[in-house]
């Protein structure tokens, strides 16, 4: 019954927020679209749910002619690739706004485990000791918001362990208000 309410909200506040924040998303192209040639929105490969591969999509922050399929910290002075409209989505995560599409598709929940890049091996495989690759990817979830980037592979896993455990509507309600506590300060931000 809990996945099913979950499902249900998801399409609900993933319409919505669609809908809603479509001036932003407008403003948001623009700004990336002036500053720099490119498509406005990419796609990015990430594991899902038991392992099969998807592509989410993101406001792009990086200049088109960044390497293909190499995450940003596996690029050398990634600085350099990084528009300033990019930085400024990155420090208030709205590059991560488009997922928005991917949760109304189903491909991803709006509380889960963060989907793993598709290189992510060690992360993947921790996370298949506590049953969080079983789970649909999230837009925030536990380990989000007890850390982000600056999380060890080991400590993510283990918290996106926690979250299965835990798994409830109320629970979810709370990562939620963590997430909108937590984002404008850009806590956890690496890049």
């Amino acid at each position: 019954m809990y996945r099913g309410i979950k499902r249900f909200l998801d399409v609900i506040f993933s319409l919505a927020g669609l809908i809603v924040l479509s001036p932003l998303f407008l403003a948001l192209f623009l700004c990336i679209r002036i500053e720099s040639k490119g498509p406005a929105i990419f796609a990015q490969k990430r594991i899902g749910r038991r392992h099969k591969h998807f592509y989410i999509y993101k406001f792009r922050t990086m200049r088109a002619d960044t390497p293909k399929d190499v995450p940003t910290h596996l690029l050398e002075n990634a600085d350099q690739y990084i528009t300033r409209t990019g930085r400024f989505l990155r420090r208030t995560s709205l590059d991560e706004l488009p997922q928005l599409f991917n949760i109304l598709q189903g491909e991803m929940s709006i509380v889960g485990p963060r989907p793993a890049l598709w290189n992510q091996y060690d992360l993947v495989r921790l996370r298949e000791n506590n049953g969080a690759n079983n789970l649909k990817p999230g837009l925030t979830g536990w380990a989000q918001v007890n850390g982000r980037d600056e999380l060890p592979v080991a400590i993510k896993a283990r918290l996106d362990g926690e979250y299965v455990k835990k798994m409830s509507l109320a629970f979810d309600w709370k990562i939620i208000m963590m997430t909108i506590k937590k984002t404008p300060a850009a806590e956890g931000v690496k890049h």
